[in-house]
């Protein structure tokens, strides 16, 4: 492997670990890259290109599940209470995620084939970071005139399935998993840092399927020569979610959607001028 190959995958790496659970969009972003590099520099075929973002998005995986380790841990009955809201009788359940899971996990497999055809690509993107920024707006304006739900451990099935509904925004390229689902839970009365943790939990079961049955489609296209490649992505991944995951918990309360939402509508007028 090159010096440039180890070079790009170190750059894919890392676009996907600050974009997987930023509410900016990853795939989006990887779209973007996409067409910039794998494609135009001929690095690999579509489908080890389609196996190598699965790997990264592995890495992506791992570093929220080491994040919300406990919390995990807490669900599956194998740890104690670990919030003063959990000791008061209020505690997340494994049902409230799958409530959560049902909507996005219906509608991405009856139209997987169309979204994968038609949808995927810079200018459907550039049109999802945009709509999607406009969501974001519209939940921290009406965060502001409601009472808000403090923790997860407080949601409510109703507020679950709701947020699952959301995330079936994100199946629109550039909407954005988080961003669509953690404005969806705000909307419906949770604070940032709840949607949020709701948002990245239940993101662990649904990227975990996906991320599978893509393995398991493109197995064929793995091969020796390509380990070091991506290899270098998943770790570079890994290291960045772990960082950027820790750091958007610990400020969303404070920074809010504005920030990301301003990003994204610069970004997607960016993309329509530049290429329509």
């Amino acid at each position: 492997m090159t010096l440039w190959e180890i070079f790009v995958a170190a750059v894919l790496g890392i676009v996907e670990g600050l974009t997987e659970y930023a509410p900016v969009s990853s795939t989006g972003h990887m779209i973007i890259v996409d067409d910039i590099w794998l494609k135009s520099k001929s690095l690999m075929t579509p489908e080890a290109a389609n196996t190598f973002k699965v790997v990264i998005q592995l890495g992506s995986i791992l570093a929220v599940a080491i994040v919300f380790k406990d919390r995990i841990l807490n669900l599956l009955g194998m740890k104690k209470n670990i919030t003063s809201d959990q000791t008061k009788g209020h505690k997340l359940s494994i049902a409230q995620i799958a409530v959560g899971l049902v909507p996005a996990t219906i509608l991405g497999f009856l139209f997987e084939d169309y979204i994968d055809q038609y949808l995927f690509s810079v200018k459907t993107v550039a049109f999802g970071l945009i709509a999607g920024a406009v969501l974001m707006l519209a939940a921290d304006f009406m965060n502001k005139r409601k009472e808000t739900t403090e923790t997860v451990d407080r949601i409510t099935y109703k507020q679950a399935i709701g947020a699952g509904l959301f995330q079936c925004l994100a199946l629109w390229p550039g909407f954005s998993r988080s961003g669509s689902t953690i404005a969806g839970g705000v909307m419906l009365g949770l604070t940032h840092r709840a949607a949020a943790d709701f948002t990245f939990i239940m993101a662990i079961p649904i990227m975990m399927g996906a991320s599978t049955l893509t393995l398991v489609k493109n197995w064929d296209s793995l091969n020796a020569d390509l380990l070091p490649f991506f290899s270098v992505g998943f770790i570079s991944a890994f290291i960045v979610a772990l960082f950027v995951v820790r750091f958007f918990l610990r400020l969303i309360n404070k920074i809010k959607l504005v920030p990301f939402a301003i990003y994204r509508i610069i970004l997607g007028i960016v993309l329509l001028m530049i290429f329509f």
